[in-house]
């Protein structure tokens, strides 16, 4: 313990631009040197996509190697990167602090998606890991709005995602694809990326319609009606889609253009993020944890409860439409069976780990089962043995999650670290 506080003493005065300039010393060192160099005389066939995970559990033999290849490139360049330049950048995180706080994030946002840019570019394996992150981000952020700051127990995220996905994946096959099913497309295709986010739109649009099906009686009603009201839509929105064979049936629907690269995700996770943010520090989130915390009290201080609640409801249904027309597009294929029962279960997981009535939690869960996921799939089945198992480990321990009821403060996260009061 004595030494983990001395390495901590060490690093506090590392401020966020600092720790950003030692990722990016390390994405650079893989980016030159990784193959030809390092995993070459470490042994390696390739560049390890996720930190040597998927090598050392593949080929036991390899983890020296794996182990060696993420002290040379990550570990030692990111700490002492960080530490050597903290003169250099503790002045820079200063100067950046007088600037509005807006533009400052901005900044650093850049400079985040430069180096996930970079990092992810060096395999196409990385691209799509981040974006089902990203898009994971986007679902688990929403449903905390529901069932962290609103206090519910909603099962239907599988159903508003398989909305968003199928009205967003028609309209573009319509308008700019040439598909077997709907047949030549309406307007050039070039037009595409720029309709996209209206294409977004209208598939959050219709989740958060389809969500007044569960909010109309539920919210009637006191209790556990939610979970089995919700339960019931989501299997109704996926019997309806298998049986609707002008969208594919059972068989699903694909060719949806490629209009969701890295960037445009990366947007689209930052503006939910953000929105989401200001929702639920604003007066009608105040009022959403009031009504989670004694609905008879909310309704005593004038507080409309059932308003309330079918808002922040209809809000966390088009997020999780949004995301999933950006899913539908990132796979280029849906089908009926990708939102079912498994995919609440992810959701559900990610939104639990993390830490309910938390941004920063939900983020971290997203982040940290869908990269545990991709780490353990070499062990196929026994991997759902142990991500459960470290769930249960967590809700014993940590009952509300890993983080739970942390508000995001960037101003406290990007400013300089003088070593007073840190």
């Amino acid at each position: 313990m004595e030494i983990a506080r001395k390495f901590k003493s060490a690093f506090s005065t590392v401020p966020m631009l600092g720790w950003m300039l030692g990722i990016l010393t390390g994405v650079l060192i893989e980016f030159y040197w990784g193959y030809d160099y390092i995993s070459y005389y470490l042994g390696l066939p390739k560049i390890p996509v996720l930190f040597g995970t998927l090598i050392m559990l593949k080929e036991p033999m390899m983890i020296p190697g794996a182990l060696g290849y993420d002290l040379a490139v990550y570990v030692v360049p990111v700490f002492l990167v960080a530490k050597l330049t903290s003169g250099l950048t503790n002045p820079l995180a200063a100067l950046l602090e007088k600037l509005p706080l807006a533009l400052s994030v901005l900044i650093h946002l850049v400079l985040f998606y430069g180096i996930l840019h970079l990092w992810a570019g060096i395999n196409d394996y990385r691209v799509l890991v981040i974006k089902l992150t990203m898009i994971s981000i986007i679902l688990t952020v929403s449903i905390n709005v529901i069932n962290g700051y609103q206090g519910e127990f909603s099962c239907s995220h599988p159903g508003f995602m398989a909305l968003g996905a199928y009205v967003s994946s028609i309209i573009t096959l319509v308008l700019f694809a040439n598909d077997k099913i709907f047949g030549a497309p309406l307007l050039p295709p070039e037009y595409g990326p720029w309709f996209f986010p209206l294409a977004l739109v209208a598939g959050g649009a219709a989740a958060a319609l389809g969500s007044l099906a569960v909010a109309i009686p539920s919210f009637r009603t006191r209790g556990d009606y939610l979970a089995i009201i919700s339960l019931a839509f989501m299997f109704i929105v996926k019997s309806a889609v298998e049986n609707l064979h002008i969208i594919g049936g059972a068989r699903g629907m694909g060719g949806q253009p490629d209009f969701a690269p890295l960037h445009v995700i990366f947007i689209w996770t930052i503006l939910c993020i953000w929105i989401i943010h200001n929702f639920v520090t604003s007066i009608m989130g105040k009022a959403l944890n009031t009504v989670r915390d004694d609905e008879a009290a909310s309704e005593s201080m004038t507080i409309k409860t059932r308003k309330t609640k079918m808002t922040a409801f209809m809000f966390g249904a088009f997020w999780a439409g949004v995301g999933g027309g950006l899913f539908a597009h990132v796979l280029a294929y849906i089908n009926p069976g990708m939102f079912s029962i498994n995919r609440l279960a992810e959701i559900l997981a990610m939104v639990y780990f993390g830490g309910l009535n938390s941004i920063v939690g939900s983020i971290v869960g997203a982040v940290s089962i869908n990269v545990l996921g991709e780490a353990l799939r070499p062990l196929e089945l026994f991997k759902w043995i142990i991500i459960p198992l470290i769930l249960i480990f967590v809700m014993i321990f940590r009952p509300y999650g890993l983080i739970s009821f942390t508000e995001l403060n960037m101003k406290k996260l990007l400013r300089a670290k003088t070593g007073k009061g840190v």
